[in-house]
């Protein structure tokens, strides 16, 4: 009988303390918000909109623009690779079947025009015959071992003169209206180049079956031998550029409510605002309402204040209760 009436007050303490601990009373929730208030105006905080003034923005690395209207240029990105121009191209093989007697060059050597490449001995004749090499370039592939048989086509030298390479962009069908022979392009190799402005020479008139695209070619100089076939590259097509009235950077919109928004200044500090978008490139949007010129606004980091204004909505929600 006592251990039942001990194990009731157990239970019945557990039950206050923990049901207690769920709730704030409203004197409670006022000194934590009075309490907030006191630390925030420290740290020079507007606690009552959620949200922080300028300079305390800026340290964590916040930056601030003034609604402006400005040229917003189109792109189109394209991928692409790059490619040995065949005319630069140039396979030795035997003009006999017979034995490999000398080999004078290997892959990645560099040889001139008429440059032995190999002595082989005809099977027929028993007469020894030179292979020189037909172009200037680097040697790429080679088949050929001494004291082997070499034949046709399996046996030869592949050289390429690399001083100029090409650009192989595939262009998807929906984009062929936009891209004309003549246009630049940006072309970005990798992140240790820098970016490289082509001319587009020419565009396939036919669409690809497999892949359903068609090509942009551009060629390239390569002097420093820098660019290397094989390697993907992406083209930036400049498609079309247009006066906008407003233009701020992609950086400056945040998503709440599942719509695009943006922090701009108002009498209280920043307010989100949401805003229509017009056109848009990689880095840059076009803004149909929401702002108006020489509004200022957050450019950069506008998270910060998304995260300051979901705090504060979760401590109003807790004191309501």
């Amino acid at each position: 009988m006592k251990t039942t009436i001990l194990s009731v007050i157990i239970t019945t303490l557990i039950t206050f303390f923990a049901t207690k601990s769920l709730f704030v009373k409203p004197d409670e929730c006022s000194s934590k918000a009075n309490l907030t208030h006191d630390v925030h105006s420290e740290e020079e905080l507007h606690e009552e909109h959620g949200e922080i003034i300028p300079e305390t923005l800026q340290e964590f690395g916040v930056e601030f623009s003034t609604v402006s209207g400005g040229v917003l240029t189109e792109t189109i990105e394209l991928p692409g690779e790059i490619r040995i121009d065949p005319n630069r191209l140039a396979h030795i093989t035997p003009r006999f079947d017979g034995v490999v007697k000398e080999v004078f060059k290997y892959t990645g050597e560099s040889v001139k025009k008429n440059e032995l490449l190999a002595i082989i001995e005809s099977n027929e004749s028993l007469t020894a015959y030179e292979l020189r090499s037909s172009i200037d370039g680097v040697i790429i592939d080679m088949h050929f071992t001494k004291g082997e048989t070499a034949q046709k086509p399996e046996h030869f030298f592949a050289i390429a003169n690399l001083s100029e390479v090409w650009v192989n962009l595939s262009i998807y069908q929906k984009y062929l209206p936009e891209i004309s022979v003549g246009q630049k392009v940006l072309l970005s190799i990798n992140s240790n180049l820098k970016n490289v402005e082509g001319e587009i020479s020419f565009i396939s008139p036919t669409i690809d079956e497999h892949t359903r695209t068609a090509t942009a070619r551009v060629v390239l100089k390569n002097t420093s031998g820098n660019f290397r076939p094989g390697q993907f590259v992406a083209g930036i097509v400049i498609a079309n550029k247009s006066n906008c009235n407003i233009v701020i950077p992609k950086s400056a919109i945040e998503t709440i409510g599942g719509l695009p928004t943006v922090f701009r200044e108002d009498e209280h500090g920043f307010e989100p605002v949401k805003i229509s978008i017009g056109k848009q490139n990689h880095d840059s949007v076009e803004v149909l309402s929401g702002l108006v010129l020489g509004q200022r606004f957050v450019s950069k980091g506008g998270f910060v204040l998304k995260t300051q204004m979901s705090k504060s909505t979760l401590t109003e929600a807790g004191c309501a209760h």
